[in-house]
């Protein structure tokens, strides 16, 4: 797994108008390049009147999975650029589609680089994008005179307590990121003198949006 990503949470459309050609750019979360031909092909059906419906996609944990197309347009001046400001974002597992409707003017190379790169940053731009980090969703178990030590080693480190639950001890699921795992469960056994039970769920990712903890199985 890798140890953080950034990539969309919710696509957004962006456009941009260049000498009255029109560039209309989405943006969409893919984890397949099956989703990724789905996605291109349903812009291609709903915009079947463009002039070019452009398209870029980055897919996998190493971006094995990279691809581009013209549609059209002279060589190397839309699904390149495209796909470049897709991997200076630094974005896993997202695809782009730009149509364009020509306005009667020719942009000429630099001109066309420059509208498709420009319209893909405005589509980010109005999309929610995250960075995602490998984390693990650990259960705390304490008695009570324990408990306002964990909450202040807890908030102390910025770690998210996920859930409480409190019975004849309390139960508090908490979620670490990988790379802190070990010194924070070893601040756990100190700061309760290893009184406290500590029990891996699972691995997951996680991101934080908008002050919101959002949980990923991948």
């Amino acid at each position: 797994m890798l140890e953080e990503y950034k990539t969309i949470y919710e696509g957004g459309q962006g456009e941009i108008v260049e000498k009255k050609s029109r560039f209309l750019a989405e943006v969409r979360l893919v984890k397949s390049e099956e989703e990724a031909l789905k996605f291109i092909e349903e812009k291609k059906k709903q915009y079947w009147d463009a002039t070019h419906n452009c398209y870029a996609y980055v897919i996998g944990e190493r971006k094995e999975l990279m691809r581009c197309s013209d549609d059209g347009e002279p060589q190397g001046t839309a699904g390149k650029p495209m796909l470049d400001v897709l991997l200076g974002e630094d974005l896993y597992n997202t695809a782009v589609v730009v149509t364009r409707y020509f306005g009667g003017t020719l942009l000429g190379t630099g001109g066309l680089v420059r509208a498709y790169s420009k319209a893909v940053q405005e589509g980010i731009k109005e999309s929610r994008v995250i960075t995602k980090y490998h984390g693990i969703l650990t259960e705390i178990g304490i008695d009570y005179t324990g408990v306002g030590k964990l909450q202040y080693l807890f908030a102390k480190n910025q770690i998210p307590i996920i859930d409480s639950q409190y019975a004849e001890d309390v139960k508090m699921q908490i979620l670490i990121p990988a790379k802190e795992e070990g010194m924070i469960k070893k601040a756990v056994t100190e700061a309760t003198n290893a009184r406290a039970t500590v029990t891996d769920i699972k691995e997951l990712y996680f991101a934080v949006s908008d002050g919101e903890y959002l949980l990923f199985e991948d």
